[in-house]
């Protein structure tokens, strides 16, 4: 499969096996925990088919002038792979195994990640791989340290476009009819700013401890109301 433009050549091509990816260490310990929590909600709330693929730090590929590029952002979310799973354990190169990720994320640390080069020379930056070579529709860019989230979408013209959030924080994605917006709280020990999703009608997607919390207080409250009625709840 092949796509051409004035500048570059874009072939999707399955990464050799023989292909060494990047070992690069995760530069904030926290970034693991923030990209599990996004996939856990989707998944509790089946928002996440079986051919859908979300990734951590995983290499998603394509071929610029003959030369492989591998980007890994921190999560991504592919709504529909063609291949199986086993085909896809290493990388994944759009087009080719399935569908272009519907969203990357980036969540910035301390070290310099280049999450905003544009640079075009091989290997091109992360900005313009997302925008130009693969055309990723959303690309978020988050500050854990500040709760700030940066979300870029694909215009007309095929150049990312800097969006507004809405009245509450938070961005709609139409490829994934959910919203995407910041939340604070804590969660596995860490008390934070949160990517979190909420539905079309505004409803948080939970994460199983909460959905615990939920259930209890649920009992509890069906308990109380037994007991005001002289009824004595079974243990």
């Amino acid at each position: 499969m092949l796509a051409t433009t004035p500048t570059y050549q874009i072939t999707w091509e399955k990464l050799p096996d023989d292909f060494v990816l990047p070992d690069d260490p995760v530069d904030n310990i926290n970034q693991p925990t923030l990209a599990a929590a996004l996939t856990e909600s989707l998944q509790l709330a089946g928002k996440l088919p079986e051919t859908a693929l979300t990734t951590t730090n995983y290499g998603i590929c394509a071929t610029l002038n003959g030369k492989f590029v591998v980007k890994a952002p921190d999560w991504a979310y592919i709504p529909h792979i063609t291949v199986k799973r086993s085909e896809v354990e290493r990388s994944y190169t759009p087009r080719l195994q399935g569908e272009i990720p519907a969203l990357v994320l980036e969540f910035l640390s301390e070290t310099e990640g280049g999450e905003y080069s544009i640079k075009e020379t091989y290997p091109p930056g992360k900005f313009f791989y997302y925008e130009q070579i693969l055309q990723i529709p959303s690309y978020g860019i988050f500050d854990l340290e500040t709760g700030t989230l940066e979300l870029y979408c694909l215009g007309e013209n095929k150049r990312y476009k800097l969006e507004s959030a809405n009245e509450e924080g938070r961005f709609w994605l139409p490829e994934m009819q959910l919203f995407l917006g910041v939340w604070q709280g804590k969660r596995d020990n860490r008390d934070g700013y949160w990517l979190r999703w909420w539905d079309l009608d505004e409803n948080l997607l939970l994460w199983g401890t909460e959905r615990v919390e939920q259930e209890q207080q649920r009992a509890e409250r069906l308990a109380a109301q037994l007991r005001a009625a002289g009824i004595e709840p079974e243990e």
